[in-house]
């Protein structure tokens, strides 16, 4: 299941379909009030996506549920685990350990409001903990469909 397309636009419909169907109960959305990060430490859409297009591209990671990834994703985007998750977050952090902390990285999830996300700062705090000094988040206020997708910005299917 996908995102489909109704005269060459993506189909929010089917993409927040696919969220409720995806979602599984042990990933609901907290509300959280306090933000780890500083403003210099977000990007909007239109700006990353400018950025992704440039020669010093960022390294973007999802960090929300394989499924959403599997159903959309930002182009280029990579998933290593779920970062409202202990085993995501081991996850993350293997994969992490590899990597210069100067890399350029961007993390996003959208699967619920920014404000409720489950996986975000979970992923952020580890990263942030681990060093990454070009560290940012994306900031979708609503969802993925809708911040991203629905501003007709470019997205991938599948792994």
């Amino acid at each position: 299941m996908g995102f489909g397309r109704a005269s060459g636009a993506p189909s929010l419909f089917v993409f927040s379909v696919s969220l409720a169907v995806f979602l599984s109960p042990e990933v609901t959305c907290a509300q959280n009030s306090a933000e780890p990060w500083s403003a210099a430490q977000t990007v909007q859409p239109t700006d990353l996506q400018k950025e992704l297009v440039g020669k010093s591209a960022p390294m973007v990671l999802f960090v929300g549920h394989e499924r959403l990834y599997n159903a959309g994703h930002i182009k280029g985007a990579q998933f290593h685990g779920m970062g409202g998750s202990a085993e995501g977050i081991a996850e993350i952090r293997k994969w992490a350990e590899a990597l210069p902390r100067s890399t350029n990285l961007v993390i996003y999830c959208g699967c619920c409001p920014l404000g409720k996300c489950p996986n975000i700062r979970p992923a952020f705090a580890l990263l942030h903990d681990m060093g990454f000094k070009k560290l940012r988040v994306l900031i979708l206020p609503t969802s993925f469909a809708v911040d991203w997708v629905g501003q007709g910005l470019p997205f991938d299917h599948g792994q």
